[in-house]
């Protein structure tokens, strides 16, 4: 007990030091046994070199960054970084972008989710779009304590963690009004979606199969392909999208951006899709390179735009 009094003193002294600072922290997707998981004893993996890649994700978490209240919108955005579901390239789609994001007032969440390729899931493809869930709650669940608001909560993700974001986009639910925890009965439908070369289709020749085999195996069942092949998933209340995609793109076929693309048309959804003439595959942030690096003011100001309406 005396253990247990001290570890929430300690938390809540830090959460006190957080929320007067405004510095970025780490939070645990759940309390407890963690749904969709079994102890296989292996431990969470993290190589450093010209850029920061996660494997083995054990315990998923969220990195929160808030921008100075001063200059706070009021939107936020949960990330998801890239990697093919086998890894997250953590600092590159990550939390350089959630620092940009504070650049501009928008806060940056980014998502530590599992990987369905390490054994450590009962249901392994359930286990990202769970936690892309959880997280989406979670921000919504101290949405006042964080100075956002509620209603402008979105969800971005580069390549697979565009998979990943445009699945969250097509696959949410509002809440279980009757849950006990109160984290759960909040919904977890983002209120826009910023898809980066993402990963979109699981049937058309386009498909990016590297995902596809890491998130439902070598030889999945058909239902579960078209369930996670987002353009066929879009609906009246899916929420509007940012598409930006390089057309050399030759890891992940540009195609799948214009498959969503249409698909959100079709159904009268707003998006604004951006094809830029290079940049390849995985371009970040791009600072390197001012015209692939002109996608981040473009959605500033779709950013601002959305926050006027």
């Amino acid at each position: 007990m005396k253990v247990f009094l001290k570890s929430t003193i300690l938390f809540v002294l830090l959460f006190i030091n957080i929320l007067v600072y405004g510095q970025d922290y780490v939070l645990s997707l759940y309390q407890g046994k963690i749904p969709n998981s079994k102890n296989t004893g292996q431990k969470e993996k993290i190589e450093k070199s010209d850029i920061v890649l996660i494997s083995n994700v054990q315990d998923p978490d969220i990195a929160v960054y808030l921008p100075s209240k001063r200059f706070a919108t009021g939107q936020a955005v949960v990330i998801c970084p890239g990697g093919g579901y086998w890894v997250l390239a953590y600092d590159l789609e990550g939390t350089d972008v959630a620092k940009y994001l504070n650049s501009i007032g928008v806060a940056g969440i980014v998502l530590k989710y599992r990987l369905p390729t390490y054994g450590n899931c009962i249901e392994p493809h359930k286990a990202p779009l769970m936690d892309a869930q959880r997280a989406m709650r979670l921000v919504r669940s101290n949405a006042k304590a964080w100075s956002i608001d509620s209603t402008k909560i979105g969800i971005m993700g580069f390549s697979a963690g565009g998979h990943l974001a445009s699945t969250l986009g097509t696959h949410f639910d509002l809440g279980d009004k009757n849950s006990t925890d109160v984290v759960e009965q909040k919904s977890c439908r983002p209120d826009f979606m910023i898809l980066m070369y993402p990963v979109i289709s699981f049937t058309a020749d386009c498909t990016h199969t590297g995902s596809r085999e890491a998130l439902l195996g070598k030889n999945p069942d058909k239902a579960l392909v078209n369930y996670y092949s987002n353009e066929l998933q879009v609906q009246d209340n899916t929420p509007p999208a940012f598409i930006a995609q390089a057309d050399n793109d030759t890891g992940v076929p540009i195609e799948n951006s214009l498959l969503m693309y249409q698909a959100l048309r079709k159904k009268k959804i707003p998006a604004e899709l951006h094809i830029l003439s290079e940049g390849e595959h995985g371009f970040g942030l791009s600072v390197n390179n001012e015209h692939v690096a002109s996608w981040t003011n473009s959605l500033r100001l779709w950013l601002k735009g959305l926050n006027k309406k």
